[in-house]
């Protein structure tokens, strides 16, 4: 099997996808824009062959790549990046060369393009907040007139919260309005906890793995107020958002991929759309939820979801995963505070694992992932030891 992975440097984690599907006996192929001195070892060690590129938005280059791989190795079974930022691409690639394993360039805009996400949040009967596509400013002071402050104002395809506003009055409203806004999306504000529903679905759309999240802080105040990030996963994935993240992936046709959804959980009643607890649709992304959550995720649950997806890819069975051992708790910036506040949320103590002097004396080194997670386990009965 001929893979060709995009950008398996950046993030610097995603070595480990290609590392598992090389130990399954895949060819895996990496094309990227850094160049091959500067990978690291590990990244080298993961890969057959590396093409570089010194601009991967140019799509030129990327083709030529494809192509020179597909001549040297023939058919190329597999393409993906997992990478949100680079869908458009990899759906594009595939369609030119014939890879019928993924979204083609005709499906993905429905998964990338937030305005189009509507449509399939009503086609799973999931509630979402009422939104505009920008174009004028009285048709955006109708919008507030009709839903109120504070509304939020994103790019159509933006990746996370880069370039996402809260505008709380007429003042931020004009504000906006005289910058470049053509390809953005205005919403209503949805006040409650941000709750995910991650995992891996197989090429039948068969879940073959499954987890979720919960954000204390939403993802946009952390980034407009440079706030620290924290968050954490479940022990068990709560019922109703479980019901609500399958029918997401069907109406989304979710196959073969990553999975990352995101939610609102409303902190109130809220007329028009729910009561206090219900969910309510917020995005849908069809990659690895961000950051290292995915080495979190294999903490959690004592396996390893790197090579879950490369069996999946190779069509290995799907093996059935319990209840987790483990809460896992990731953050960044005033460590101190976000322990206190993980401790406040679980109620027991908590362990940090990074630094701890017996995972050096277990490995005889600090593993990769601990120079750069933050993570906190926590056992649900009793201190965990390693």
């Amino acid at each position: 099997m001929n893979f060709i992975f995009i950008s398996p440097n950046f993030p610097e984690n995603y070595w480990k996808f290609c590392e598992s599907l090389r130990i399954n006996g895949v060819n895996v192929l990496g094309i990227g824009d850094q160049p091959y001195e500067a990978l690291s070892y590990e990244c080298k060690h993961s890969l057959q062959e590396y093409y570089y590129v010194n601009d991967m938005n140019d799509y030129e280059q990327l083709f030529k790549a494809v192509a020179f791989f597909s001549y040297k190795y023939g058919k190329i079974d597999w393409l993906e990046s997992n990478n949100e930022y680079w869908m458009r691409y990899d759906a594009k690639l595939r369609t030119d060369f014939h890879i019928t394993t993924g979204y083609q360039e005709d499906e993905v805009e429905m998964v990338r393009n937030k305005a189009l996400m509507k449509k399939g949040y009503l086609k799973a009967h999931i509630k979402s907040a009422r939104q505009i596509e920008v174009q004028s400013y009285p048709q955006v002071k109708d919008f507030v007139q009709k839903c109120g402050y504070p509304c939020i104002a994103k790019p159509k395809d933006g990746v996370g919260a880069f370039q996402t506003y809260r505008l709380n009055c007429d003042e931020d409203v004009e504000k906006f309005m005289k910058q470049p806004h053509e390809n953005y999306v205005m919403e209503e504000f949805i006040e409650g906890t941000i709750v995910t529903y991650d995992g891996i679905v197989d090429s039948l759309g068969t879940i073959i793995l499954e987890t979720s999240h919960v954000f204390p802080v939403g993802i946009m105040d952390i980034v407009n107020q440079k706030n620290h990030l924290a968050y954490y996963s479940e022990r068990e994935i709560p019922s109703d958002l479980k019901k609500a993240g399958k029918a997401v992936l069907k109406a989304f046709k979710a196959k073969g991929r990553w999975f990352h959804l995101e939610f609102f959980r409303l902190a109130h009643d809220k007329e028009g759309m729910g009561k206090k607890d219900d969910l309510i649709g917020l995005e849908v992304n069809m990659r690895v939820p961000g950051g290292y959550t995915a080495d979190m995720i294999d903490y959690a649950n004592e396996i390893d979801a790197y090579q879950i997806w490369a069996d999946m890819v190779c069509g290995y069975g799907a093996r059935s995963l319990k209840k987790a051992p483990y809460y896992g708790y990731m953050h960044h910036k005033n460590i101190i505070g976000t322990i206190v506040i993980a401790q406040k949320i679980f109620c027991k103590p908590m362990v940090h694992i990074y630094g701890c002097m017996n995972i050096c004396q277990k490995y005889g080194r600090m593993p990769w992932e601990m120079k750069h997670l933050s993570l906190v386990l926590k056992r649900w009965t009793k201190y965990m030891h390693l």
